[in-house]
């Protein structure tokens, strides 16, 4: 069975396993919306079912509401590792 992490925290959390807070976002606009509910700085990474998605830049920090959404428009949609 593969799950994309959203899905294996949510099903961790109905079994009382401690998990990181965290929503899922499908545009920028909704993750600069979480980042400002949050208020700190959050980790902005694509949901995809392939290994390496942090060297490919799925992966990034953002350390501001305003710099979620930038990465956020950056990382949806994309189609490859290019």
């Amino acid at each position: 069975m593969k799950l994309h992490e959203y899905q294996s925290k949510r099903l961790f959390a109905q079994y009382g396993v401690a998990i990181p807070q965290g929503e899922v976002a499908t545009t920028p606009d909704e993750a600069r919306a979480i980042a400002e509910k949050l208020g700190r700085r959050v980790v902005v990474k694509s949901q995809v079912l392939v290994g390496g998605r942090g060297k490919a830049g799925g992966v990034k920090l953002a350390n501001s509401p305003d710099e979620a959404y930038e990465v956020a428009s950056r990382i949806l949609g994309r189609t490859s590792r290019a």
